[in-house]
């Protein structure tokens, strides 16, 4: 065996393992998620629960509250990392992420307008169940429309112009910035109540978590992280050029809008369900590629692996750490990112000095 080979072979078990270790934490972790909250449950009455001889507190705590909880957790890492990951690899931008690019900002302009205007959800004045959601298909579908919409915005940058990351970065920037505004608007026309509601979804929160909202995620979703999957070759010659993969026979416009299109789906149906939840999309690539490289074989399955983790983590940490206050997991994963996106700033900028 050459040494060219050998070192290859090592590199791609290296990749394999990494995406390993991340569905065993996903598994360890979702385990701590269902043990942990505010009412003090053991092991063993988890374990009874799902053997069905526990009593019917510990079912319906576990059953009902803890699981589909987690379960949502995995499901939106999932798709706001898949979603970035892709985002970055499209647009060849390593600042990409739904966040940065005002997608998420403007699906939750399009939720908040479903739930005032439309009449999609009602309004609570307690905090840990400030919206309820009566008709997710229409909060669904009008975050869609509106994340569409951004990111149409930045298509027409694109094909007007050869714009440069920057370019596509403060395209993002402004676009977030205009349904910011239009957010800020529904909160000035709104009663007491429904400000309180509006506030309370950007703070991005999984307490809204049920069984309806996971399978209605489900159904949108495994398709989506499916279409990023089969895609990853085109990605991997996109990454070397446009012109570069269209001699390997990639149509790089079809793959390029129907991507952000179905990027911005992921995002619309996690944000229309539990609001803006910030850095997940540009936090976990960015760790995956430190390990993998470039290589979108294994960085679009590993971000889905690692964004599950790193956002189950976080929702975990908000429910104990202050317990029984519950925090928004959206302040968690916005302290950690924050940094991070600065980091990244910084670094950019002096690899162009």
């Amino acid at each position: 065996m050459s040494k060219a080979l050998y070192t290859y072979k090592k590199l791609l078990f290296k990749k394999r393992l990494f995406l390993a270790a991340g569905g065993i934490l996903l598994l360890i972790f979702a385990i701590i998620g269902i043990n942990l909250g505010a009412a003090e449950l053991k092991a063993a009455d988890v374990y009874h629960v799902f053997l069905g001889d526990a009593d019917e507190v510990s079912r319906q705590i576990i059953l009902n509250i803890r699981l589909p909880r987690v379960l949502s957790a995995i499901l939106a890492g999932m798709a706001l990392s898949v979603a970035g990951a892709a985002m970055q690899s499209i647009l060849r931008n390593p600042l990409g992420s739904p966040f940065t690019l005002g997608i998420s900002n403007a699906a939750a302009f399009g939720a908040a307008l479903a739930v005032v205007v439309f009449g999609a959800g009602t309004m609570n004045s307690n905090s840990s169940d400030a919206v309820l959601i009566e008709n997710p298909y229409l909060i669904t579908v009008s975050a869609f429309v509106a994340s569409l919409m951004a990111t149409v915005i930045i298509l027409v940058v694109i094909k007007l112009r050869d714009a440069s990351p920057e370019t596509i970065i403060l395209t993002g920037i402004m676009a977030g910035s205009l349904f910011a505004a239009g957010t800020t608007a529904l909160q000035f026309f709104a009663e007491d109540v429904e400000l309180s509601a509006i506030v309370f979804w950007t703070f991005g929160d999984l307490g809204r978590a049920g069984w309806r909202e996971f399978w209605v995620m489900m159904t949108v979703l495994a398709p989506t992280l499916l279409y990023f999957i089969y895609h990853r070759w085109s990605y991997n010659s996109m990454d070397a050029g446009d012109e570069t993969a269209r001699s390997l026979g990639v149509n790089v416009e079809k793959i390029r809008i129907s991507g952000l299109i179905v990027a911005s789906l992921s995002t619309a149906v996690a944000v229309a369900f539990f609001g803006i939840i910030a850095f997940v999309g540009l936090v976990v690539p960015h760790i995956v590629r430190s390990v993998t490289g470039s290589d979108e074989r294994f960085v679009i399955p590993a971000s889905a692996v690692y964004g599950g983790v790193f956002l189950l983590i976080s929702d975990t940490i908000a429910r104990t750490v202050i317990s029984p206050v519950v925090l928004p997991v959206g302040i968690l994963t916005s302290f950690i990112g924050a940094p991070l996106f600065l980091f990244l700033l910084i670094k950019k900028r002096r690899s162009q000095w």
